[in-house]
């Protein structure tokens, strides 16, 4: 259990991680994402700092299991806002974000059999 909890959650840091890289050095791909949204991109950095937040809360998890639980946390219900801001605009292009979904609910999940609640 152990194993899976620590794989789990440092693919999910390392995937998150690498996302908000993305969205903070000013990449084309989330500017051309927020604008097929209609969300202003303004709020690209901060949806950055999310996923950094996420990251960062993911890895301080394995020291502090109620910081991962919160950070798994907050990751799932971003990427349950993600998914719906795509369904919202008729996009259907969201493997991507189920991905990231379910590394993040497995990352809750795992670090809650491993650690229990608190």
């Amino acid at each position: 259990m152990f194993v899976a909890f620590v794989t789990v959650t440092i693919l999910g840091a390392v995937f998150n991680g690498a996302a908000a890289v993305t969205y903070l050095i000013g990449h084309e791909y989330p500017k051309t994402q927020a604008d097929m949204k209609g969300i202003p991109r303004k709020y690209v950095p901060v949806l950055g700092m999310l996923l950094a937040a996420g990251t960062v809360g993911l890895l301080a998890g394995l020291a502090v299991p109620l910081l991962g639980t919160l950070a798994a946390s907050g990751l799932v219900l971003y990427f349950i806002g993600a998914i719906i801001a795509h369904l919202r605009v008729g996009s259907r292009d969201i493997v991507g974000g189920i991905a990231f979904l379910a590394i993040a609910v497995a990352a809750l999940t795992l670090g809650l059999l491993y650690h229990g609640l608190w």
